[in-house]
């Protein structure tokens, strides 16, 4: 007899979520987790770093206070205080996740799961937990959701060491800025460090090896990140491949050879931060037990409804390896709840799910860009509205950037929204609905939107894209 009807191996955003649902549908739930509930989004990644990066959205902002006429004396930046504030928020939110996974009936084990190989009486397999101190506990559930989540990954030749070439988790725990720094990946993670860094006053070097940063996001959109940073002297260095090679550290720092093109030069900084994706986390967890989870370069094999080739047991998250964000993590999860508890769900469409990047100008996204609509095989019509023509905009002092509408020439169908600038992320989420809901370009532009707002301007972009407004 089973001990339990649903383990989650793993208590990080998707994991808790998905085990809060389940205990809600009646399922009786275990969460095992090595750490602290909350995983890598609330501890290692996104609120601790968006917090770091509100201080430096705070800090550039002081500087630009003359400009509203206030008269600020601005003494300097106390970056240790902003690591305290960083904690509590933490801490906060930690407490938080604690009480309702409590109050859902969740019951939690805090030690290391693995998976045992499955058994006439545990189909699913029992799961060994091992806590410091404490001797080993077996779990037998009837169904298992995996989710282990990613850590960061390092480049070949050029492993951690937390003092010279250091990660994102290395960096949000440093009090002490550098006073420069070379960035290799100038994706999400990279572009949101190069910003923050660039508005603390540390001198940074952006390596990025596709042709432009934010490579995943729309060409156009882009662009404006590209020329924001270089005008707060990001150096940008693109189609630029790092040579591991030459690396060289020392009491000042590291050198580094950077092959950009049919041209080598050598980037010099106090630190190396890696910004080259996460890696799924699929060792040590038992996996290896049974043969039907299949683990492939992206991590854990899955259907469109989380379920692995094995029946009992399924995946959600960064372990699986598509969208790596907290909340695409959140629907995985309730997907694959609620396919465990017979409601057959609709499948994950990704396409639908916002991207998010927290640099400054933001990037928001939702949907395909101009460029894949093309490669699709769709007749496409674009639409846009610059923030330098939004009067909310102009008033905050934060006009740079678009909104851009990508629809259907002929049906008006949205196929994808992209925004940068102030509030991208905020303001994403019409366009997340309308995606949703299969709303048309039409639908956005026939809502009215209250003036002045910052939303205002995605009206204007689908009214450009249906041929209203040049």
């Amino acid at each position: 007899m089973a001990d339990c009807d649903l383990l989650v191996l793993g208590g990080g955003t998707g994991g808790y979520e998905a085990a809060i649902r389940a205990a809600e549908l009646g399922l009786k739930t275990v969460i095992v987790e090595e750490d602290k509930l909350g995983g890598t989004c609330l501890h290692q990644g996104c609120i601790p770093s968006k917090a770091l990066l509100r201080t430096a959205e705070v800090w550039a902002l002081a500087k630009q206070a003359g400009e509203f006429g206030v008269e600020l004396e601005v003494k300097g930046l106390d970056y240790p205080l902003a690591h305290a504030r960083k904690r509590q928020i933490v801490e906060q939110l930690h407490k938080g996740v604690e009480g309702l996974v409590k109050r859902a009936g969740v019951t939690v084990y805090h030690g290391h799961g693995a998976l045992l190989p499955p058994s006439i009486f545990a189909p699913a397999g029992a799961v060994a937990v091992e806590a410091k101190g404490a001797e080993t506990e077996m779990i037998s559930p009837d169904k298992i959701i995996i989710a282990t989540g990613s850590r960061p990954r390092a480049l070949p030749g050029l492993p951690f060491d937390g003092a010279r070439v250091i990660s994102s988790d290395h960096a949000l725990v440093q009090e002490t800025l550098p006073s420069s720094v070379a960035i290799v990946g100038a994706g999400a993670i990279g572009c949101e460090w190069a910003s923050l860094y660039a508005d603390l006053g540390v001198a940074v070097t952006l390596i990025e090896l596709a042709d432009e940063v934010l490579p995943l996001e729309d060409e156009e959109i882009a662009r404006v990140v590209n020329r924001v940073l270089s005008r707060r002297q990001v150096k940008i260095l693109t189609a630029a491949r790092v040579l591991a090679e030459t690396y060289e550290a020392g009491a000042d720092g590291i050198s580094i050879g950077v092959a950009v093109g049919d041209t080598k030069e050598t980037v010099s900084a106090s630190q190396l931060l890696v910004a080259v994706g996460r890696a799924p986390v699929t060792d040590g967890f038992g996996l290896e037990n049974n043969q039907r989870v299949k683990v492939g370069t992206g991590g854990i094999e899955v259907d469109g409804r989380c379920r692995t080739a094995d029946p009992n047991i399924f995946a959600i998250g960064d372990v699986i390896g598509h969208l790596q964000l907290a909340h695409v993590a959140v629907l995985e999860g309730l997907t694959a709840v609620e396919e465990i508890v017979g409601l057959s769900p609709d499948p994950v469409d990704y396409d639908r799910l916002p991207r998010c990047t927290y640099s400054r100008p933001e990037v928001a996204s939702v949907g395909l860009t101009e460029r894949a609509a093309a490669e699709g095989g769709r007749m496409v019509s674009v639409g846009k509205s610059y923030f330098r023509a939004n009067g909310k905009a102009l008033i905050s002092g934060d006009s740079e950037g678009l909104v851009k509408v990508v629809c259907d020439r002929e049906r008006g169908d949205l196929l994808g929204l992209h925004i940068v600038g102030p509030h991208a992320t905020d303001l994403l989420q019409e366009g997340v609905l309308a995606r949703w809901m299969d709303g048309t370009v039409f639908d956005l532009a026939a809502t009215t939107h209250a003036h002045p707002t910052l939303v205002e301007s995605i009206r204007q972009a689908a009214l450009a894209a249906q041929g209203d407004r040049a």
